[in-house]
């Protein structure tokens, strides 16, 4: 079976790499010509994912058309671009089997990759794959454990076809629990980060990422997930190495936040547009998110660190 990673970041790069060390005929889309070019010559994406040599059997693209001719198709794009993205290409995803390979929530649309997937292309088939995982572990054939959820009918196979030695996928029919494990865990790492970046320690990261999680489980058990995938991988695994490492551009940028530094503005950071998202859902479905809420705040430059940490401070005691 044939697969293609549709965008040559380090993560989609990763996977490519990956999945051709293991399989055949799997193809990596650059929407760069030049930038395929140059990948095809030196068998190397220098650009996003420098040192990680390609397999032999990784072909590489920048026809979309011709990418799409495979039958399951990762999408690896930030998920505030996936909207325009199927928009743009719907006649290539008919009937395929799409993979979403990002994580968030659109903050248009207040819908996650798999539910603009299935908005979007109707006839295809949307799953999501996600967990806790850096794109140059992947690459480098480090052991690394996922969660890939979809609709029941299809998920051994898929589940078969995507696994390698190194890359060891667990199964899941609850898409929205997945989803949103991805997606919440992100704007818990900004506000981690920013609580070290403030030098407020490490005990104070404890405590966001700890009532971070509470969060989490609350806006997922409102919109229909189970408790039980918010615990596992992409919840509580994918929260744990985002709030704790600087591999993770969530971190880094809460690092930023909490120092009052200056931050790459190319670097794709998730986990903002999502922290605006997400407490547009959480007033709508009234659920309590304060971390979620001050992290806006934060964001849209009506707190600063110092304050938001002062308000949730003051909130009311209460049992945990």
């Amino acid at each position: 079976m044939s697969i293609a990673v549709l965008g040559s970041g380090a993560f989609g790069t990763a996977l490519a790499i990956a999945l051709a060390s293991a399989h055949d005929n799997v193809t990596l889309w650059a929407r760069d010509e030049n930038a395929a070019n140059e990948m095809t010559r030196i068998r190397e994406n220098k650009r996003r994912l420098s040192g990680a040599k390609f397999p032999p059997s990784l072909n590489v693209s920048s026809s979309l058309a011709e990418s799409c001719e495979a039958e399951t198709l990762l999408i690896a794009i930030p998920t505030q671009l996936m909207d325009a993205f199927l928009r743009e290409n719907a006649a290539l995803f008919q009937h395929k089997t799409l993979v979403a390979c990002c994580k968030g929530v659109n903050i248009e649309s207040g819908l996650g990759p798999t539910g603009t997937i299935n908005k979007l292309v109707p006839t295809a088939t949307a799953a999501i794959l996600t967990g806790p995982s850096f794109a140059v572990d992947i690459a480098g054939g480090l052991p690394t454990a996922l969660t890939l959820a979809g609709p029941e009918d299809r998920l051994a196979d898929l589940q078969e076809q995507l696994s390698t030695p190194t890359l060891r996928l667990y199964r899941t029919t609850d898409v929205i629990g997945a989803e949103l494990g991805g997606a919440l865990k992100n704007v818990i790492a900004i506000a981690s980060g920013a609580a070290i970046g403030a030098g407020f320690g490490e005990s104070a990261r404890a405590a966001v990422m700890t009532r971070g999680y509470a969060e989490m489980l609350r806006l997922a058990n409102a919109l229909g997930a189970k408790p039980a995938t918010l615990s596992g991988l992409s919840g509580f695994g994918d929260l744990t190495l985002t709030c704790t490492s600087e591999k993770s551009r969530n971190y880094r940028y809460g690092l930023a936040l909490g120092a009052g530094a200056g931050f790459d503005e190319t670097t794709t950071v998730e986990g903002a547009k999502t922290a605006k998202a997400v407490s547009i859902l959480a007033q709508k479905h009234q659920i309590d998110m304060p971390i979620t809420n001050a992290i806006t705040e934060v964001l849209n430059e009506n707190l600063t660190v110092s304050e938001a940490v002062k308000a949730l401070l003051s909130r009311p005691l209460k049992e945990e």
